[in-house]
């Protein structure tokens, strides 16, 4: 079996490093391995620190999942990323983002729905990605929020999803088989950001 553009390792066509840390992710999350961790498998490097900071930033921050899921579909759709799409649409959901905003996101609108907090994601999120930095007033209210280490956390989740959908896209990792994209096409959308 192979990717698009990188050969998809089988367990057992994989080095001891390789297969170390294969076992470790599959273990760990009981993921399957058709994600951005299949090609950065290639590099274990590159795969097990990745594996590491992906995990810390979802699961032991100070920030509640649901501004993690909601940045994390926002550069989903931003990057056009199907394969994260589809991962994260369906967590932001079940981590109480609003259904309407993931709706609106997806569909590259602003959502109405959000509430001070995630309207405060939201800016600073769209921000980052669309101006590779963001304005002090944007950048202040999040830290009125959540705190200087709430403001660091939430870049690094933007940092790191932003990493894996570059790996996911440049790869062309497929979607689950079955799945087809969810995404509408990006050039027909697009709600940009106020001057």
């Amino acid at each position: 079996m192979t990717m698009t553009r990188t050969p998809y390792l089988k367990p057992e066509e994989m080095d001891v490093e390789q297969r170390r840390i294969y076992d470790d992710i599959v273990a760990s999350r009981g993921v399957w391995l058709n994600g951005p961790y299949a090609p950065l498998l290639l590099q274990p490097k590159i795969a097990e620190p990745a594996q590491l900071l992906g995990e810390f930033v979802r699961y032991n921050t100070s920030l509640e999942p649901r501004f993690s899921e909601l940045a994390i579909i926002i550069g989903a759709r931003h990057w056009d990323c199907d394969f994260e799409w589809v991962q994260h649409g369906a967590i932001a959901l079940r981590s109480n983002v609003p259904a309407e905003a993931v709706d609106a996101i997806r569909n590259g609108q602003v959502p109405q729905t959000l509430d001070e907090d995630e309207r405060a994601v939201y800016d600073f999120t769209r921000e980052l990605l669309e101006r590779h930095r963001v304005s002090d007033a944007v950048y202040e209210r999040v830290k009125a929020r959540f705190g200087a280490i709430g403001a660091v956390e939430l870049t690094s989740v933007i940092g790191y999803y932003t990493f894996i959908a570059f790996t996911l896209n440049a790869h062309e990792v497929p979607l689950p088989a079955g799945v087809t994209p969810p995404l509408p096409p990006r050039e027909i959308l697009e709600t940009p950001l106020a001057k």
